[in-house]
């Protein structure tokens, strides 16, 4: 059911805020660091472990990618929550929080990127029954 997929996405995103509020008291800063970035990498992780292990049906990853298109919107308005400017006040703690959330998606980023060992997909104009390429009527 796509209901899975939400609660997938709840529970990760109260561990982050959870993680991102722990962050912020362990930091000296009076707010929550990375919360949903830290969540959006535990649903990240979480769904490829449960694509792998069998644990993901179909309507379940409905649910995760409904949420997945959404992801901007639900991050500008977490976003607007967060005080910014008095966590730059805190400290250097939070621009050091900065960058290194920053560099841990990146490695993030390229350790998957480097991890997966599937086909790379077909030319946008390939005939995919065939694997040609097709040429529009009158076009190079």
């Amino acid at each position: 059911m796509i209901i899975y997929g939400v609660a997938l996405l709840a529970v990760c995103t109260l561990a982050g805020v959870i993680v991102g509020d722990f962050l912020g008291v362990l930091l000296g800063v009076k707010s929550n660091v990375g919360g949903v970035g830290i969540a959006m990498i535990l649903l990240i992780c979480a769904r490829l472990y449960m694509h792998r292990h069998g644990g993901m049906s179909k309507e379940c990853e409905f649910g995760v990618g409904f949420w997945g298109a959404m992801y901007i919107p639900v991050v500008v308005a977490m976003a607007a929550q967060q005080n910014v400017v008095t966590a730059l006040h805190g400290g250097p703690a939070a621009l050091l929080a900065a960058v290194g959330a920053v560099l841990v998606c990146g490695l993030t980023i390229a350790l998957i990127s480097r991890s997966h060992r599937g086909e790379p997909l077909p030319a946008l104009n390939a005939d995919p029954a065939t694997q040609t390429q097709v040429v529009p009527a009158g076009g190079r």
